[in-house]
């Protein structure tokens, strides 16, 4: 008898028990952002390929999710928002989840490796890592900072767009990996709040479980503020132009008045909390949205510039550069171009109608949605 019930409750298991097990909504969230990634690295890539890297990315975070339900089965069990999870409610056995998420992810990081570069199969690979050892394993029972130091996980996945472009980590993915990782306490306290008696029974050390919820209401508008204050780096360094910037300000106002309307609510009140949570998700797929549509509009400019380069830049002498064309072809945009003349791709930056030898002041022309920066 009890035989048959185990084969009858792995039976039960379909294709929609797996895709649960993948945790499609926090998918979809890290698809998102990988996108952003391989949408503002410079060189741009092959529509096919980056759909396969956007695969890629996918599965290894349905692997890690995989693998995160398949270790907190136990805790899941015991939490009303979780119990109706696969493995809780008998429908995936334990070791079915780990061999899918183990099968899931070894997939994910050999496809990326293969078919972009080895670099980004190392990122993936070790992101998955540290969300399933580093977080789950370990610092998720043990500590109130488990949202804060975890949060690295789920902030890599632009990086990792970026890198299965470039081959290399640049400045820009690491401020949107900045950002998602200030982003990420806010978000989950937010939700903690509401919570704060589940996980207590659970025994998950979440931060109003140890710290109580004025000191967690105190952390969500610190930590949002401090997310804000990161969101304007990118027009603070000249990644980004007038667009981004008005999303950035907008949705951090109004991501700071929430924070401070769960600051001021009562212990009892469930609303405020709940409003900073759903917004969150909002602010985040906006604030990334803009950089892309940002970007995508610059590539979309045709350009006619000169860009002189500094001798402490260039291989030889001091030069002049004159280039023509769409960025989207064979041409940079002109933020691209103001960071490939910055010490790094020079060969880069388009066609070459003429180079010529003149002066030590590196520039880039002026063009639409872009502000001419020089260095002496």
């Amino acid at each position: 008898m009890q035989i048959n019930r185990s084969i009858r409750r792995r039976s039960y298991a379909n294709i929609g028990d797996y895709v649960a097990l993948t945790k499609p909504r926090v998918m979809s969230l890290v698809v998102f952002t990988a996108l952003v990634g391989l949408m503002v690295a410079p060189g741009g890539i092959d529509p096919f390929i980056g759909f396969a890297a956007l695969v890629c990315i996918a599965a290894g975070a349905g692997a890690a999710g995989a693998l995160n339900m398949w270790y907190d089965a136990d805790i899941d069990a015991m939490m009303a928002r979780t119990a109706i999870r696969p493995i809780p409610s008998g429908r995936v056995s334990r070791p079915e989840a780990l061999v899918f998420g183990l099968m899931l992810g070894t997939c994910a990081v050999l496809a990326l490796g293969t078919l972009l570069n080895m670099a980004a199969a190392a990122l993936l690979a070790f992101t998955i890592f540290f969300y399933v050892v580093v977080y789950t394993m370990w610092l998720k029972r043990r500590t109130p900072q488990n949202i804060v130091i975890g949060g690295a996980a789920g902030a890599l996945p632009p990086v990792i767009g970026w890198v299965a472009v470039t081959g290399h980590i640049g400045l820009e993915p690491l401020i949107l990996f900045l950002i998602i990782f200030l982003w990420t306490p806010p978000h989950f306290w937010a939700l903690s709040l509401n919570l704060a008696g589940e996980y207590a029974r659970a025994g998950v050390p979440m931060l109003p479980v140890v710290a109580g919820k004025a000191e967690t209401k105190r952390q969500i508008l610190l930590y949002s503020a401090l997310l804000v204050s990161t969101s304007l780096l990118p027009c603070a360094l000249g990644f980004a132009g007038a667009v981004y910037g008005a999303a950035a300000v907008t949705l951090g106002a109004i991501m700071i008045f929430l924070a401070w309307q769960v600051r001021r609510s009562h212990d009892k009140e469930r609303r405020p909390a709940r409003r900073l949570f759903v917004f969150s998700m909002l602010y985040l797929v906006l604030l990334f949205g803009g950089a892309a549509d940002e970007c995508c509009a610059l590539r979309s400019v045709p350009l006619t510039g000169r860009i002189r380069i500094d001798s402490r830049l260039a291989p030889s002498d001091s030069s002049v550069i004159e280039f023509r064309g769409a960025p989207a072809g064979d041409g940079p945009s002109a933020r691209l171009a103001y960071m490939d003349f910055a010490g790094r791709r020079v060969s880069g930056l388009g066609r070459l109608d003429r180079q010529t030898s003149s002066g030590a002041r590196a520039y880039v022309a002026r063009s639409p949605g872009y502000r001419t920066r020089s260095r002496r």
